[in-house]
Formats: C-alpha cells, structure tokens, sequence
C-alpha cells in the first residue's frame, strides 16, 4: 500500500527545480526594479518640473522687480530735487538736458516733466539707441520741438515739430489725479516704424512750500521683457508669459509678438488670442479653471493635456507697491524630461529580456552539469541493485560530487570484495553480514551526508549571491544621495545667509510679506531645515553601513582560504540579525553583549564561518523567542534575554569565539544530539536539523578546529568555536 501512494507522487525533474526558482527570482527581482525606477522617474520628474518653474518664477519676478523699478527711482530722484530747489522746473532747456543724463544711467524709453501750467520737457530714447531732447509750451498748434543732441546733451537740430496737448495724456493726469506716485495705464505707439509698448509711472511734485507743480514720469519698454523671456533656459522646452489681469499679453517667450498691426496701429493681444497656440491653449485652460485672472491671488500649479501631452503650469501674481498688478506664467511639457525616461525604460525592458534569457541558459547549462553525474550514479546504483555489481562512476569536476561517486566506487568496491568473499566462504556468511551491514550503513551515511553538502553549498551560493546583488544595486542610489546632501546642505546654507542678509539690508513692513512669513514660521522653517539635512545624512550612512555589512556577509569573492578579520564577520551577522533583536511590541529587544579581545586576521573560509555564527546566533534568539512566549511583558523586562558573545586568544595560536544566552538551556541527553544529522527540538516545519551538523562539520573538517556545547537546563546555553591562527596542514 506504501509503495502504490508512493509512486502516485508526482516528481519533479531536477533540471526543472533548478532553473524556475532562478528564472523566477531574477523576473520578479527584474520587474520590480524596473516599475519602481519608473515611477521613482516620473516623481522626479514632477518634483524636478516643479523646482524648475519654481525658479524660472523667482528669476522672472526677481527681473521685474528690478527693471521695473528704475521709472520709480528716477521719479523719486527728480522731486526730491525739485522739492529741494535744486532744480528750476522753468527752465526748460536744463530740466531736458539733466533728463537727458539720467536716460545715459538708465534703460527708460521717456523721462519728462509736465507742469500744471500745460508746459514741460523731456528726454526720449524712441529708436532704442539715440537720445533726443523736447521741451513744449501750452499753446499749440505745433507747440512741441524735438531735438537731436550732441555728446553732452545740448540741442544741436531740431528734428521736428508737432502738436501736444499736456492735460489730454494720462501719463499727466492719472498720477495728478491720484495724488501719489502711480502706473498709468500701458500706452502703444509707433516711432519711424519701431513699436512700442510702454508703461509709464508717475509722481506728484511739490516746491519747498509744498505747492503743487506739475508731475514728473519715466517710460520703460515692456518689449524689451519678451527678449528676457526668450533668453530663459526653459524656453527650450516650455512656455513663459506675462499678462495683466485683463487678459492682455504684456511678454512672451515665443517667437511670436504679443501685438498685432491693425491698419499700420498697434494693438495689444490678449493671451487667449495669441497666435502661439500653446500660450493660447495655456491661457483659456488657466480662465476656465479659475474662471478668469482676476481670483488668482496667491501661486498656483495646474496640469493640463493640451494637444496630448501632459503640461505642468505655474501662475504667479507679481505686483508692486506702484500698483502693477500682473500674472506671470511659467509652463512646461512632461515630455521634455519623459523623453528620457521613457528610452531608458525601453532599454530596461530589453536589458531584463536578454537577462532572462541568459539566466535561462546558463541555469539549463548548469542543471545539466550538475544532473549528469548524478544520473550516472543513479544508473549505476540501479544496476547494482538488480545484481550488477561490477559498476564504476567517473569522476565529477563538481567537489562534492567528485566526492559522492569516490564514495560509491569505494561502496561498489566493497560490495563486490563482499560479495566475492560471501561466495568464497559461505561458513562466515552471518559473522560478515553484520560487519557488511555496518559498514554499509556508514557508507550510506556518507552518501547521505554528501549529498547535504551539495544541497547546502548550492543554497548558500545562491544566498550570498542574491545578497551580494541586492546589496550592490542599494549601494549605487544610496552613493548617490549621500554624495548629493553635502552640495544640498551648501546650497540651502547660501540660501538661508542670502534671506538672512535681505532682511538685515532690506526690512520691508509690507504686510503680504509678514503674513506669508507667520503663515510658513519662517523662523521655525530656517531652523528644522538645518535639522532635517543633518538628519538625511545619518540616514544614508546608515544604509551604506547595512549594504556594506550584507557584502561582508556575502564574500562571495572568497570562496578560498582568506586571511579576515573574525570582528567584522560577527557584526556583519549580527546587522543582518537586527530584525529579531530589536523590541517588538510583545517583548523588548535580545541584549548583545560584546567581550572582545585584540585577536589577529585568521585565515579561515570567510563565507561558511559566517554561516556557522548565522546558524548559532539564530538558534540563541529561537530559544530565547521560545522563553518569553511563555512569558508576560513585566517578567521580560525583569529577566531581560541576553546573548554574550566572547572572543580571545589561546595559546598564541588558536583564536576563541564563545556565544551564550541566558535562555532554557537543554538536557544532557539533548545536548549529546545536537550536532547530529537531522536532529532537532523544533517543532515540524521550523527546522531540519543540518544546521548544527553542518556547522560542526565546517569547523572541525574545513578548518581543523573544535566546535563544543556546554548546556545544562534552565541555565542557558554557550558554543564555544577554537580555530587556529594559520592554516593546518
């Protein structure tokens, strides 16, 4: 009945066991990195699209801050001087030569003065290069007289004549009739064929009685914005413009003018007219979300699909204390940073393909390499068993199963001299059955054994490889941030010293500004963000000490006798053993406690010697898992579990490495087990009972050493590991 259940269980091919977990492992490990790399790449991309508009928002509002601030100046300049008598408003002829030297310190379009009594004077760079000067009465017609002027700025030919009318501009009566300086609405002209698109700001002025006189403005050209918008390194990918509120386009980045020619006149388009059809789609998406320009107060970011492509759109509201009021939009195409991506994720996928094909291959090639030689000594061994003794396995280039068909020749050999000698006297055929019998089973053993140890190199192999990758592919992101912090934290301490040096030169009691600083604890923020990046290197060079304690764990470049330090293979083990001696929430952490002596570098096999503290520390922290199950939270922390670890040095020759815990200890009949085959306290499914025997088996064989326990119940356990300083033998 046994044997009829027996042959109903399906067998798998070994050349199958071999090759799917491996094809399996390297797919899944394949495929997720890859879907992680590309969603950590369109994050990026979202948090690189957003700094980078975030920046060309500061650059441009830090640009028109300053351009825009010199009609201002100049208008401050000019009544503080007249205010204080040092210039004669009546005096035409200087008030146009002295406008004439601010326009050679200046980048204005007009500086003029205009008096109450309808005359005034000026200063004009209408060609973008040559200054003139004009001065005009309040008696038209042909009250005005522009001329060109030398190197000093006197009046050298008249250039012409025309008719102006002072109380008619609103240049002249807005700021008069506001009282304080002011932005007139922005005026278009055209000057011999030149367009111009100018805004012009204003400012009472007063004698020393504080009479009114007059006022005095400063023109700049808003044209002169679009060349800085197309200079801007995003304008290679996206799209940035200005408007007013009104929806009408004040710059642009394209190549396209934000006016248009109606009949030889200028006129000034708005933003959702644009004949650049991304700025156009842009503005009616940005209208329609916020239903219009007007309720945008404060910055916003939108994504929009124009034309199939996903944009990312910054709007900003720029003003100034003058009364400009304006919407600078900054807009950029995913594309322009996927494209990228999205090539590097097709080489991926290629790269897994061929990868997994690879792996295929070579697992194929190895499971036929390993599979051949086991087959033969199947082959053989079947014959043996239907009576065919006289049977020989060649050789293995594989160790251990060299060793394993050395071991079945030797049994073979044995047999047919067994055998042979039952057939020669059959009188000593009881007394020779039992010597036989023992004797096979020891072989058998060995076989047994053997084909572990196969199974164990394989296994252990395979872990310290996957260790080894792992390990590898962390450390390279992980290199890469850590390198980076240090340049981060550099860049935000300019930053801060930068914010710090405008608040001392620069105290504003604007009350938008103090309220955005309340409103994001600018003091706190300074603060936690010399914090954080400290905290964010911490961090890193914690997970460098990690991948670098997995690679000392792995050696898998140390598949010979090496000289190492015993120190470092302990810590490694224990790092990788973190996970189950730190507190949990049913019982506090496993105590480490260190004793460690100066020992010299021990030649040793580095991968397996780490194996056998793997195999020991994890058997201390079982016991001790096992103890405080049975325990209550207060019992554990009153009786903490501890695991000490000792290492010294005997006889100038021998190192010592002794690890005990204080968990249930085990019998004496327990402990005379426990470095047999197969044998273990676990219950069924949590050991196999190799751990130990193979342990045993690598100290005392591979190294030449001794591996005891010393165990009594109900005090704990220690396996004491001697190892000689230099090889043996």
């Amino acid at each position: 009945m046994k044997k009829l259940y027996s042959s109903r269980i399906r067998a798998l091919p070994l050349q199958l066991v071999l090759i799917v977990p491996f094809f399996l492992q390297i797919f899944g490990a394949v495929g997720l990195v890859g879907f992680l790399s590309f969603k950590n790449g369109q994050k990026a991309v979202n948090d690189l699209a957003d700094q980078l508009m975030n920046r060309t928002s500061d650059i441009v509002e830090q640009h028109l801050n300053s351009y825009l601030s010199a009609p201002n100046k100049v208008n401050q300049i000019n009544a503080d001087t007249i205010e204080m008598g040092l210039l004669d408003v009546r005096d035409r002829k200087t008030v146009a030569k002295y406008f004439w030297k601010q326009m050679q310190a200046y980048d204005l379009s007009y500086i003029g003065i205009g008096l109450v009594t309808g005359e005034g004077a000026g200063a004009a760079r209408f060609d973008g290069k040559t200054v003139t000067v004009e001065e005009w009465t309040n008696k038209p017609p042909n009250n005005t007289r522009n001329y060109a002027t030398d190197g000093q700025g006197n009046p050298t030919r008249l250039n012409k004549t025309y008719d102006y009318d002072l109380f008619k501009e609103s240049w002249y009566t807005e700021p008069i009739k506001a009282g304080k300086p002011i932005w007139s609405r922005i005026y278009t002209w055209d000057s011999a064929g030149i367009p111009y698109i100018s805004a012009s700001a204003g400012r009472p002025i007063y004698d020393v009685n504080h009479r009114l006189l007059g006022m005095v403005g400063a023109d700049i050209h808003l044209l002169k914005l679009s060349e800085f918008l197309r200079q801007l390194d995003v304008n290679r990918y996206g799209k940035v413009f200005i408007l007013e509120r009104n929806g009408l386009l004040i710059a642009n980045s394209s190549t396209q003018q934000p006016f248009t020619l109606v009949k030889g006149e200028i006129q000034r388009l708005k933003a959702t007219d644009s004949p650049d059809l991304a700025i156009q789609g842009i503005a009616k998406h940005i209208q329609q979300t916020f239903n219009g320009f007007e309720p945008i107060t404060e910055p916003k970011t939108v994504q929009l699909d124009w034309q199939g492509e996903k944009n990312f759109v910054y709007v900003t509201p720029w003003r100034d204390e003058y009364g400009m009021d304006w919407l600078v939009v900054v807009s950029l195409p995913e594309q322009a940073f996927m494209a990228q991506i999205n090539a590097n994720t097709r080489t991926s996928i290629l790269l897994c393909v061929v990868a997994l094909v690879m792996a295929a291959l070579m697992g194929y090639a190895t499971s036929r390499w390993i599979t051949k030689p086991i087959l033969r000594i199947n082959r053989a061994s079947q014959a043996m068993a239907s009576g065919n003794l006289d049977q020989t396995v060649n050789v293995s280039h594989i160790q251990e199963l060299n060793t394993l068909a050395n071991s079945f020749n030797h049994m073979a050999g044995q047999l047919r001299e067994y055998f042979t000698a039952l057939e020669n006297s059959k009188a000593e055929l009881e007394d020779r059955v039992e010597e036989r019998t023992d004797e096979l089973k020891t072989a058998l053993s060995e076989l047994q054994r053997t084909q572990t140890q196969v199974i164990q190199s394989e296994k252990m192999s395979s872990l310290g490889q996957l260790v080894a990758g792992v390990a590898h592919e962390i450390n390279n992101p992980v290199n890469f941030i850590h390198g980076n912090i240090t340049h981060l934290n550099n860049y935000t301490q300019d930053l801060l010293r930068m914010i710090q040096l405008y608040q001392q030169r620069h105290p504003s009691d604007d009350p938008e500004v103090q309220a955005l600083a309340e409103e994001i604890d600018l003091e706190f923020l300074i603060e936690d963000l010399q914090k954080i990046l400290p905290s964010m290197k911490i961090g890193t060079e914690r997970i460098r000490s990690i991948v670098l304690s997995l690679r000392n764990f792995s050696r898998m470049d140390e598949a010979e006798f090496k000289t190492v330090n015993i120190h470092e293979g302990i810590e490694s083990t224990l790092l990788i053993l973190q996970h189950r001696l730190k507190d949990k929430p049913e019982s506090p952490a496993i105590e480490v406690i260190r004793d460690y002596e100066n020992l010299p570098e021990v030649e040793c096999y580095p991968g397996q010697l780490n194996q056998v503290l793997m195999n020991i520390l994890v058997n201390a922290i079982d016991a001790l898992d096992e103890v405080n199950s049975k325990r209550n939270y207060e019992e554990m922390i009153a009786n903490p579990s501890q695991i000490t670890i000792r290492t010294s040095v005997c006889n100038s020759q021998w190192v010592k490495i002794a690890i005990a815990d204080n968990g249930p200890g085990m019998p004496e009949q327990v402990k005379n087990l426990i470095f047999n085959p197969f044998f273990t306290t676990k219950p069924v499914g949590k050991g196999t009972g190799m751990g130990m025997a193979i342990s045993y088996q690598i100290i005392t064989e591979k190294h030449s050493g001794k591996l005891e326990c010393f165990s009594a119940l109900g005090q704990g356990t220690e396996f004491v590991i001697q190892l000689p300083i230099r090889r043996q033998g």
